[in-house]
């Protein structure tokens, strides 16, 4: 059966790269997350001491060195910086660094060149909406502030980084007021995307619903060939 390209939105904690990752799993697809490159890129800003606002010499390093993603890994050159990019100092710069216009033009030239082939499951902020215009299955994950800012909260844990519930709250809020407000590609809905609050849904049952609705785009998709 013919592939398609899946893209998956939504807001910080939302749990986009979670559901990503499993349902490329469960589909034998590719799983890319744009949002551990943005944040690889942050991460070689806050190293090179580059002011988090100074786009004109954020752009080079785009040239100096490469980031890239195998699986769930993500990789400056050929180190693996999984880990490093998730902390708290990346998160609270990510949303600025990102912002800057010509940024954003790189990174998107870069993930549309990842997402050529069908197959391909792309979780962000604008996949839908810009990246991915043609993805035959959109998807716009969200939940309660409080839900997004525990899981985030268990992810720092998990990292030994561990943060207030209140902090991580606020950090969470600051974080969707940049996405959602920003210039260039703001944090939102597609006009065609589904949908799904998942707040008290369990990650399985919320895997098996993806499924279906991927399969039967599949089916639909190869229909209209």
């Amino acid at each position: 059966m013919g592939r398609i390209l899946i893209a998956i939105d939504g807001p910080a904690g939302a749990g986009k790269s979670t559901a990503a990752r499993l349902l490329a799993e469960r589909l034998g697809y590719t799983y890319i997350d744009t949002g551990a490159m943005y944040r690889a890129l942050t991460l070689l800003v806050i190293r090179n001491n580059i002011h988090w606002e100074n786009e004109k010499k954020i752009i080079p390093l785009f040239e100096k060195q490469k980031i890239t993603q195998k699986g769930e890994k993500t990789f400056i050159d050929d180190e693996n910086v999984s880990t490093e990019i998730r902390t708290n100092r990346v998160s609270r710069a990510v949303s600025i660094v990102c912002r800057h216009p010509e940024v954003r033009k790189r990174m998107v030239e870069l993930q549309r060149e990842l997402a050529q082939s069908a197959g391909i499951v792309m979780d962000g902020r604008d996949i839908g909406t810009v990246v991915l215009r043609n993805a035959e299955l959109k998807l716009f994950l969200t939940a309660s502030e409080e839900a997004r800012a525990k899981r985030r909260m268990k992810d720092l844990e998990a990292l030994g980084k561990p943060l207030p519930l209140a902090e991580v709250q606020q950090n969470i809020r600051n974080r969707d007021r940049l996405d959602s407000t920003r210039k260039i590609a703001p944090l939102k809905q597609a006009d065609d995307a589904i949908v799904v609050d998942n707040t008290d849904l369990p990650i399985d049952e919320e895997i098996e619903m993806l499924v279906r609705m991927a399969k039967d785009k599949e089916i639909e998709h190869n229909g209209n060939r």
